[in-house]
């Protein structure tokens, strides 16, 4: 591991790839290593031994390209999977720190909801991170267990009727309950950020785990004096688990860039 080492970033699919963007922009001389287990997703409706297993294997796969630092950009993993960090001796962020302190900050009112996978609604993790941080602060969970679905489909658009009438009926408990701030616990999620932002309203402030996540690695790249001292900017690659052309279609749609020549397919069950 050194300065010149890639940040390592690994989600259930394609989610992450809405943290790469952001990390892109905070870190924009950094290497980035990312892998999607798009032949395992959706991890939200597995297991809590199943999830484990997998974060292990994609963790050892990105250890294997001398990474400097550990982003778990998978709001699943990060709730049910522990601390990779400390099992694998290197710096670590999950996205639940981040994008929790960055709601409890935000809110006015005290009411905070978080849409996540089913995993992570059932661990409660967002809401003892928050309820950590500040007791008082009220917190309304609901799962969205058709969000990934829709967004690895490619159907994001904020006027079909599919999809607002999905996000539409997700959401109407957190309206019901007036929070002001929502956090979008599941990295997909950014992708329908403005059919969200619709249906819950202008008063509403929508906190992005992806973003709070690439904010928080850039103070961890400082913490550890790992600033990659080239002056041009950083270089990408990705790696996933299954087809590569569904991979480099959606990708693109995450990423507003064409990444084509720089996708390469794994077995992720070697690691």
């Amino acid at each position: 591991m050194s300065e010149n080492s890639a940040i390592g970033v690994f989600d259930s699919g394609l989610g992450g790839l809405t943290a790469v963007k952001e990390l892109t922009q905070f870190l924009p001389h950094e290497n980035i290593v990312y892998f999607g287990d798009t032949g395992r997703v959706p991890y939200g409706n597995r297991s809590r031994e199943t999830i484990t297993r997998y974060a292990l294997q994609d963790v050892r796969f990105l250890k294997s390209k001398d990474i400097k630092i550990l982003i778990a950009a998978c709001g699943t993993v990060s709730s049910v999977a522990g601390d990779l960090g400390k099992e694998f001796h290197i710096p670590y962020t999950g996205v639940l720190k981040p994008t929790a302190i960055s709601a409890s900050q935000t809110t006015r009112n005290g009411r905070i909801g978080v849409i996540g996978t089913t995993a992570t609604v059932n661990s409660s993790s967002y809401k003892k991170a928050i309820q950590n941080i500040n007791p008082s602060l009220q917190v309304f969970q609901q799962d969205c267990p058709l969000f990934v679905p829709l967004v690895e489909n490619g159907f994001i658009d904020r006027n079909d009727i599919v999809v607002r009438t999905v996000v539409e009926r997700y959401l109407a408990p957190l309206i019901e309950n007036q929070v002001d701030t929502l956090i979008l616990g599941c990295t997909h999620y950014p992708i329908l950020k403005d059919v969200i932002a619709d249906v819950m309203g202008e008063n509403v402030t929508l906190i992005d785990s992806g973003r709070e996540t690439a904010r928080y690695a850039l103070h961890l790249i400082e913490k550890y004096n790992l600033a990659n001292p080239q002056k041009e900017n950083g270089s990408c690659e990705y790696y996933v688990s299954d087809n590569l052309d569904n991979f480099s279609k959606i990708a693109g749609i995450f990423l507003g860039k064409s990444v084509n020549q720089d996708v390469h397919q794994i077995k992720i069950e070697h690691y």
